[in-house]
């Protein structure tokens, strides 16, 4: 049985890539993913990460949609309170109205960076307070039903942009059920909560009526994913993906050597980072099927979201045909 898979795409600056080289191997990746057939493509909102090249989705998502023709493209997600939900209805309705029927929108409530940059991005700290009402304001915009008299978004009005709720917890979960939106669990880097979170969706989930909102749930889980040809060469990648992440999170701006990555590894934090990628499909096409099969069933999934974790471009790009050929289109 066939189903949605999409692809959550990081813009990942790899170490000694220029971002023009990592943002053209998003294109290229991107224009595989539509021959073989995937949902819709995802970049996130992050700042002050010198490894990810996606801190302007809106920007990035332009750029990547004038280089595809009809695969969905959108933010997984917008972190809403480092914005006015005015300027994120008319970014992304004019997306919408160069490239419509293409665009989504998905919504988290996370600085998406630390404390000292959310100050930099003039956040205060109580901003996520008020993402419920930042959520309802925004989806006014785009529907042309406008919260503040005499205030609408152009471009935006009436483009009817797809909101989706991002969380790692009930909360986002209890909210895109109240709002009658989609939902998309982060378990690709938070595993903890999500069969919990999908079955409060489910359970709660509750059609608004209102324009842009859904009639049934649509519940999306994220895992990353490695398939390759040959079990060796798959894990090969795994372990470059794992030592990877190592240094990108314990290694604190230090030059660590190869030694240090593996005592990283084997330390509690890193023990501890290695927990974070709990849900990975890893191995031959078979054994990643099978995975994401399992997966998808036990959460009872609409869509699967991946992460296309290997480091090595030729092997992402592997990942991508594999999956086209025998997930998505078998």
């Amino acid at each position: 049985m066939s189903y949605p898979v999409s692809i959550l795409d990081l813009a990942v600056v790899r170490p000694g890539q220029a971002v023009s080289e990592a943002v053209a191997q998003s294109v290229e990746l991107a224009q595989l993913a539509e021959r073989e057939g995937f949902e819709r493509i995802w970049f996130a909102e992050h700042h002050n990460f010198p490894t990810i090249a996606s801190s302007a989705t809106s920007v990035l998502l332009a750029h990547v949609a004038a280089h595809t023709e009809s695969i969905r493209l959108g933010a997984g997600g917008i972190m809403l309170p480092n914005h006015s939900p005015l300027v994120i209805a008319e970014q992304f309705g004019t997306l919408a109205e160069l490239h419509p029927g293409r665009i989504d929108l998905g919504l988290g409530r996370a600085p998406g960076t630390d404390q000292r940059t959310m100050m930099a991005l003039r956040r205060e700290p109580s901003a996520a307070d008020t993402f419920p009402r930042d959520v309802k304001e925004l989806q006014g915009y785009l529907t042309g039903n406008s919260l503040i008299p005499g205030v609408d978004a152009y471009p935006g009005t009436g483009t009817n942009v797809p909101l989706y709720i991002l969380g790692s917890s009930q909360y986002g979960a209890q909210l895109a059920a109240a709002l009658g939106l989609g939902y998309s669990f982060a378990s690709h880097f938070a595993p903890q909560m999500l069969e919990h979170a999908a079955r409060v969706y489910r359970e709660s989930f509750e059609p608004t009526g209102e324009d842009g909102a859904l009639t049934e749930p649509h519940f999306i889980a994220a895992l990353n994913v490695i398939a390759a040809d040959t079990d060796e060469e798959a894990h090969r990648q795994l372990e470059l993906s794992q030592r990877l992440r190592i240094r990108q999170m314990l290694g604190r701006g230090r030059d660590l050597t190869e030694d240090e990555v593996t005592m990283l590894m084997h330390s509690p934090a890193g023990e501890q980072v290695m927990s974070m990628s709990k849900y990975t499909a890893v191995g031959t096409v078979d054994t990643v099927r099978e995975y994401l099969d399992a997966f998808r069933e036990r959460v009872q999934a609409d869509e699967l979201i991946v992460t296309n974790a290997a480091p090595d471009l030729s092997a992402r790009r592997r990942t991508l045909e594999l999956l086209g050929e025998h997930v998505i289109r078998r």
